[in-house]
């Protein structure tokens, strides 16, 4: 069946899917495709009654992701605030931002602050350098 991902849940790793009036249940052992579930997805998938099963992303496989970020963006963001993470949240890489932020403040009450800066000025030039090259859904650059 087609159906669109109505709700997605990363903390319970769950979510319901809407095909032709009708809302099925899903978890992410049964999400296929390489990126995670987001709400609005298009997807393919088998129903057993109102589970849903096998789901894959529609066009996953007929079109290249489109890019929607921008490279010099999150570069700059990382060579300038680099230390908070922030670039790292603007890419939806949400988890290392987090702990970004908390290797941070932990370097800052120890007194080493330059090594905080450190890491986002590296990830700043590997920005610049196409090294890392896509957002945290896999789609290029811009």
């Amino acid at each position: 069946m087609i159906g669109e991902i109505e709700s997605y849940d990363p903390d319970t790793q769950t979510g319901v899917i809407k095909s032709e009036g009708a809302l099925f249940t899903f978890h992410l052992e049964d999400w296929v495709a390489d990126v995670s579930p987001d709400e609005g997805d298009d997807v393919n998938f088998d129903a057993e009654g109102t589970i849903a099963s096998n789901i894959n992303l529609v066009g996953a496989y007929l079109e290249p992701p489109k890019a929607v970020k921008y490279k010099y963006l999150a570069a700059v963001l990382a060579l300038f605030f680099g230390w908070t993470g922030i670039h790292r949240l603007y890419l939806g890489f949400y988890r290392l931002a987090f702990m970004q932020i908390t290797l941070t403040v932990i370097l800052y009450v120890t007194g080493l602050p330059g090594f905080a800066a450190l890491w986002g000025f590296i990830e700043g030039v590997l920005l610049f350098g196409g090294q890392i090259n896509k957002d945290a859904k896999g789609r290029p650059f811009k």
